[in-house]
């Protein structure tokens, strides 16, 4: 199995890397390479609970590579880490099939708090050099992170963020203000949310609306029958 994953590994390289002239020479000289190859090894090995292990072969792959991607990240198929030095992949991120990442990346956490504090990766995304996605959160299909943008929220699928912080600049391919786009993407849940409380506000009005209507008719009733009594 992870034969297979370095084959995939190095047919990307082949495929994305307009440098790259043979399987052998990808596969002997490329630190992009090398690291992945460091880190499917030391990835079965956290999985079995040899901790230790584990990460003195990712110590040994830093040195080497000047890449450093934690044991426990979970790296898909077909992965391409161009240049690579000073690349750093957190604990607990996941990197989709098919990403591209560039020099100086930085998948990294925020705060000290155990569990999931890395980003998600979906496939095919492209994090330009020296890029930070920092934060327990998902990354669409088909994204790209600009060059040193630092993006702290989600992004839907094809989108394209750029800036600090970063903030989509195109969707599909279509930059964001042709496409009349007026709400804030990252903050889709928050819209959401806001969205949702002003749905139970105008519920709770309308309850209270028919509950006026209703006394009010029945007073009017109330009286035309005193009247009619009369």
């Amino acid at each position: 199995m992870i034969f297979k994953e370095i084959k995939y590994d190095v047919k990307a390289v082949m495929q994305r890397d307009p440098a790259a002239r043979n399987f052998l020479e990808v596969l002997l000289l490329y630190q992009g390479v090398h690291a992945l190859i460091f880190h499917r090894f030391a990835h079965r090995l956290y999985r079995k609970k040899h901790f230790f292990t584990a990460r003195l072969i990712s110590q040994i792959s830093r040195f080497i590579t000047h890449i450093e991607i934690h044991p426990g990240a979970k790296i898909g198929r077909g992965i391409l880490i161009d240049h690579g030095a000073g690349v750093v992949i957190g604990e607990t991120a996941v990197v989709g099939d098919g990403c591209t990442i560039y020099q100086g990346v930085t998948l990294g956490g925020v705060g000290v708090k155990k569990g999931k504090r890395h980003p998600t990766l979906g496939k095919n995304v492209t994090v330009g050099a020296g890029a930070k996605i920092l934060g327990s959160f998902e990354v669409g299909d088909n994204c790209t992170i600009a060059a040193n943008a630092v993006l702290l929220k989600p992004l839907a699928n094809d989108i394209t963020a750029a800036g600090v912080p970063a903030k989509p600049v195109k969707i599909a391919g279509v930059a964001v203000e042709k496409k009349g786009v007026q709400c804030d993407l990252f903050n889709m849940e928050d819209n959401i949310e806001d969205l949702q409380r002003r749905v139970a506000l105008l519920e709770g009005m309308e309850k209270k609306l028919k509950r006026n209507s209703k006394t009010i008719f029945n007073k009017q009733r109330q009286r035309q029958l005193k009247f009619l009594r009369k």
